[in-house]
């Protein structure tokens, strides 16, 4: 229940190391990853404003004084966060990291984004809560991998709202007494369950921006005197042991060099707008496609895959095959590469009615198959991996050995600033009225 040595839970030591935590302190990279998460989240949000997951969720918050990124007038503190973390996780184009997988920018920005306008709390403030946020995000992801995704919860959404309650805590400066019982608090409000895999339907878009008002919620409750349990993490009761309860929790990765080094400085920012496993697979398409090959010359592909990806991304076989929905195109690592390979690309655009309907990537699609790898490093890293059997007998196999805009291989700060430049022209923005959004992303 406790650390035998000092009798401290686990949430109060990580309440210790946030109360330590001070921005100005802050490493350069650590600063760097903190704007570069911004960035993205701003451009993710107004590329999404016009799309009808995100009418709906406007239509459901409250009239205030927050910003809602893209859209005129204020929402209350709540439903901004609720807004922009639905649009900014909703076409699945935010950042990742590998190990987990989570994506922390989704939960974390919109939830100190909010609260920073709310409450009028310093840019250092703001900083401070992102980098805070998204480390401890980071950390929680690594104690049980896979373990929450096999109880059909997605991690993003349960351990989000826990980070977010830190983030929003360490914005507000909560003591640390606080802190914990803003995290405790944070248990109770998790929630989120991978129902969506079945149809494609909307609840994923939304896990980020509920974890994102959860958080502050938790935080704001904590400051006014409710009591959280200390023992949240490693109670009999407790988070792990009702989200991920196939596995023992090892709770080293969330301690081993806490204070020292910052996990979040390696968030991966997506290349392609899907699923996180799915993008080194295709970057293996788009390699087959520039050795000269295509899709009509392909009789078969073979995937070698991680077993733990199997079902979100591969199964059932023929739904994957042909995905009922955009959104559910988007976890079809068999649509995703037969449009690696026919468009060399995987933007927003390939993933709309029209394009889920397009008879090329269908056939493509239908010719594509899985076998498990035993020995692939899911989740520790996400590889790629195909061999394609070409219709004259040839055989053409190609790797993907990380992450493409990960921490082996990370997007550069203009190549980050395109995405945002051609993210915020999607949802009708120029670039220069999106970088006048609310977050001064420049100085920092």
């Amino acid at each position: 229940m406790s650390d035998t040595a000092t009798g401290t839970t686990h949430v109060e030591r990580i309440a210790e190391w946030i109360d330590a935590v001070e921005a100005d302190r802050l490493s350069a990279a650590t600063r760097a990853m903190c704007r570069k998460l911004v960035i993205d989240v701003v451009g993710l949000a107004i590329a999404a404003r016009n799309e009808d997951y995100v009418e709906a969720v406007l239509a459901s918050a409250d009239e205030g004084d927050c910003t809602a990124l893209g859209h005129d007038g204020g929402f209350d503190l709540y439903g901004a966060a609720l807004i922009n973390g639905t649009a900014a996780h909703g076409e699945d184009y935010d950042d990742t990291f590998e190990g987990g997988p989570v994506h922390s920018g989704a939960v974390i920005v919109p939830a100190t984004l909010a609260a920073a306008e709310r409450f009028q709390l310093s840019s250092q403030a703001l900083i401070a809560g992102i980098a805070v946020g998204v480390e401890l995000l980071c950390r929680l992801s690594l104690v049980s991998p896979k373990a929450i995704h096999q109880a059909g919860f997605h991690p993003t959404a349960v351990i989000g709202a826990l980070a977010a309650a830190a983030a929003v805590g360490k914005a507000l400066g909560l003591p640390p007494a606080q802190l914990v019982s803003a995290i405790g608090i944070a248990g109770s409000q998790a929630s989120g369950i991978i129902e969506y895999l079945a149809e494609g339907t909307w609840t994923k878009r939304m896990h980020a921006g509920w974890a994102a008002q959860s958080g502050i919620r938790a935080a704001l409750m904590a400051k006014s005197g409710f009591l959280g349990p200390r023992t949240v993490l490693e109670g009999t009761h407790g988070f792990f042991r009702a989200f991920a309860p196939s596995i023992k929790p090892d709770f080293r990765p969330l301690f081993d060099g806490l204070g020292q080094r910052w996990l979040m400085e390696d968030v991966a920012f997506k290349p392609y707008a899907c699923g996180t496993m799915v993008q080194p697979y295709i970057d293996c398409a788009v390699m087959l496609a520039r050795s000269g090959i295509r899709a009509d010359d392909i009789d078969s592909i073979l995937c070698e895959v991680g077993e733990g990806t199997v079902h979100r991304l591969w199964d059932p076989l023929p739904v994957k095959q042909r995905p009922p929905t955009p959104y559910a195109a988007k976890f079809s690592s068999p649509f995703c590469i037969a449009i690696g390979v026919i468009k060399q690309k995987a933007g927003l655009e390939e993933f709309t009615e029209a394009a889920i309907g397009d008879a090329e990537a269908l056939r493509l699609a239908a010719k594509i198959r899985y076998v498990v790898d035993p020995d692939n490093p899911y989740p520790k890293s996400f590889t790629g991996h195909l061999r394609a059997t070409l219709a004259d007998g040839r055989v053409a196999e190609f790797r993907q050995p990380h992450m493409r805009g990960g921490a082996k291989q990370p997007l550069s700060d203009q190549e980050i600033e395109r995405k945002f430049a051609d993210n915020a022209a999607h949802g009708g923005w120029p670039r220069e009225r999106a970088w006048r959004s609310p977050m001064p992303v420049r100085r920092w």
